[in-house]
């Protein structure tokens, strides 16, 4: 008889004569008797019935089972888990994203929103929005200067940080530059908010705030000029002329004894670099000189 089932008998008592004779000599005997002996020491609740060792058995190899039930699938809890997560991170990034267009210096570009909307970029220019939420709120953000034909459907919002341009279907220009926003409206009607100004414009008005100062006027333009590559100015400062050639050509400006507020009306091309600089220094009385290959410098006359 092998050790396990003698064990088992001499536990159920169920042992004969010779069967105990065999177990008592074995060398392991001392110690279990002395773990029943002390077993005994100890009594049980009136509510509790002991199981005989095949019944212990059964029922520890059914709890195992039963964990064992149990925990084949916690890997896979953990992995659908982590899908979801990842899956909401993804959903959450994909309907969210922004999208990102920008000009460099001397760069026009036209894009086509997903309305079919068009919108023509100005030198160093950025406008961003969200495509994939584009159906349900039609609006970007605009820095630096977009010429916008809008499609018509829902309300159009044009967002900078000195106003909001508001349309529905129309054609309009906006300018947002350092202490410069100026929009003018070529067709439909355009509301704009900057602060507690409220202004709605129809074709031919100009919505202009400079260095602070608010003034609307009209406009004969179809277009603005920039569009087809002229820059305009009507009593502009010299430093803002000269900021926006920088815009248009790769070039660096330098100016010697010169009153940079000084007021430019005038226009500049945005084909012939020699021509844009004699368009801005002969009216104003100065003079220029290349430094380099890129850089210039603008002085008086009487230098």
């Amino acid at each position: 008889m092998d050790q396990d089932t003698l064990l088992k008998k001499w536990l159920n008592n169920e042992l004969s004569e010779s069967e105990k004779e065999h177990f008592s000599k074995q060398d392991d005997f001392i110690f279990n008797q002395k773990i029943i002996d002390s077993a005994k020491l100890f009594k049980a609740s009136n509510h509790i019935k002991i199981k005989d060792f095949e019944a212990f058995k059964k029922e520890y190899q059914n709890q195992k089972t039963t964990k064992r039930n149990i925990d084949w699938y916690k890997p896979f809890l953990r992995i659908a888990a982590i899908l979801v997560i990842a899956l909401g991170v993804y959903f959450s990034i994909f309907y969210n994203s922004t999208t990102s267009i920008n000009t460099q210096i001397g760069e026009k570009t036209t894009i086509e929103l997903p309305d079919h909307s068009e919108v023509i970029l100005n030198a160093l220019t950025t406008i961003s929005f969200k495509e994939k939420k584009w159906s349900e709120n039609r609006a970007l953000n605009l820095k630096g200067e977009a010429y916008f034909k809008v499609a018509k459907g829902k309300t159009f919002n044009v967002i900078t940080t000195t106003g909001t341009i508001t349309v529905v279907g129309t054609e309009f220009n906006v300018k947002n530059r350092e202490n410069y926003f100026e929009v003018q409206c070529y067709e439909g009607i355009v509301k704009v908010v900057s602060d507690t100004i409220i202004r709605q414009l129809v074709a031919g008005n100009t919505f202009k705030i400079y260095k602070g100062h608010f003034s609307q006027t009209q406009t004969t333009l179809k277009s603005p000029n920039w569009s087809n590559n002229k820059s305009s100015f009507e009593n502009i400062e010299l430093s803002d002329v000269l900021d926006e050639l920088e815009r248009q050509y790769n070039i660096q400006i330098t100016t010697e004894k010169l009153n940079l507020k000084r007021l430019f009306s005038g226009a500049f091309t945005h084909n012939n670099i020699e021509n844009a600089l004699i368009s801005i220094t002969k009216p104003m009385n100065l003079s220029y000189k290349w430094s380099s290959k890129n850089s210039i410098v603008i002085y008086g006359a009487q230098h």
